[in-house]
């Protein structure tokens, strides 16, 4: 199932896609739940499925308004430099622990939605990722229980301001300008993914490849993430983590390559879906 976060006559919703449309669970169920977060903390993922199963589409997928795919996560945890080409570009030593930082809600954007150049900058990259959305609450979760906790998968584009970033050791003020992450464009649930260490990630810029790794070569995969993660913070329904983008970003390439304003990136994963947003000044 492709769960969607979305604005439908100025009210903001959720629901499931449904070949090339949407159907607005959102609205068929009314207050019950007020978005699709609300939705994880209910554990109410099947009656989802089960009020859009066999229903006609309510709008077309294009042309609908989307929202990032948890439009108010709790939490948006991002694992550094973790697949080992992207580590030894960055010039850094193998880590003993998975490198974490955050992002704020405010600093992502929907699938369609422009992400934004800061005028403090010309060294925007992208980073293309694997996001996992968490379903339920966990706190010191096992590698082997690390995969019942998860709602699903959607493409992230960590969008980094590299000068901003290396200001100091701490990564969080290049990471975190406004609208220059983008998630989405739905959440594929967790069901439909079985091994999501057997997916391929691809990043684009107007068309060209830059980025290309199976999820395969995380240094962590997602069991030692949610691991390590939850030994010290607990993850709640809603939660997101990003983890990682492979090697071939733009500050390492020679000239170095930035997202500029016309641009458009991409992020496409196998299983999951594309997420595409032009790049515009702010």
């Amino acid at each position: 199932m492709k769960v969607v976060s979305f604005v439908r006559n100025g009210k903001s919703s959720y629901g499931v896609v449904s070949g090339d449309g949407i159907v607005d669970v959102g609205a068929k169920l009314g207050s019950k739940y007020a978005d699709l977060a609300a939705v994880l903390k209910a554990g109410a993922l099947a009656e989802v499925e089960s009020t859009a199963k066999g229903v006609t589409a309510d709008m077309k997928l294009d042309g609908t308004t989307l929202l990032p795919v948890i439009p108010n996560p709790g939490k948006i945890i991002c694992v550094g430099v973790n697949y080992d080409e992207h580590r030894r570009e960055m010039g850094r030593e193998p880590p003993g622990h998975p490198t974490i930082f955050v992002r704020f809600p405010e600093s992502q954007v929907a699938h369609g939605q422009p992400v934004l150049k800061p005028a403090e900058s010309d060294r925007l990259d992208y980073e293309g990722e694997l996001a996992v959305i968490i379903g339920k609450p966990g706190f010191k979760v096992s590698e082997d229980n690390a995969y019942s906790i998860i709602a699903g998968y959607s493409c992230y584009m960590d969008g980094s301001v590299r000068d901003w970033q290396t200001h100091t050791s701490q990564f969080t003020p290049g990471k975190n300008f406004p609208a220059t992450g983008g998630f989405g464009p739905w959440m594929v649930t967790a069901d439909e993914i079985p091994d999501p260490q057997d997916l391929m990630l691809e990043t684009r810029l107007n068309g060209q490849t830059v980025q290309k790794s199976g999820t395969d070569l995380m240094t962590f995969n997602i069991r030692k993430i949610i691991k390590y993660v939850t030994t010290w913070v607990e993850l709640k329904p809603g939660d997101v983590i990003a983890t990682g983008t492979p090697g071939g970003v733009g500050t390492k390439r020679n000239p170095p390559l930035y997202m500029k304003d016309g641009d458009v990136v991409e992020v496409e994963i196998s299983k999951v879906g594309l997420l595409r947003n032009p790049v515009k000044n702010a």
